[in-house]
């Protein structure tokens, strides 16, 4: 058994309305050093198998198919068995 982490964040330039409602927050608390703030999602799969570069190749399938929007996020996968 592996885990698999996913870890899916909004590409550079594509605008992120929760991020900066998270920031507009913080600030409204008064944290006003936080100047930037994107959201995104983490993802975590246990997943059968033991060829760990099999499972990351698999998860990567996963990710492009279903877990991430590839237009506008980008991703990256890590494995540990």
């Amino acid at each position: 058994m592996a885990i698999a982490r996913v870890i899916v964040e909004l590409k550079p330039g594509v605008l992120d309305p929760q991020g900066e409602a998270i920031k507009n927050s913080l600030h409204a608390l008064g944290y006003e050093e936080v100047k930037k703030v994107r959201v995104g999602k983490f993802i975590t799969l246990e997943v059968e198998g033991n060829d760990l570069k099999e499972i990351e190749e698999r998860v990567k399938e996963m990710a492009d198919k279903l877990l991430a929007n590839v237009v506008i996020e980008k991703f990256t996968v890590q494995v540990e068995g």
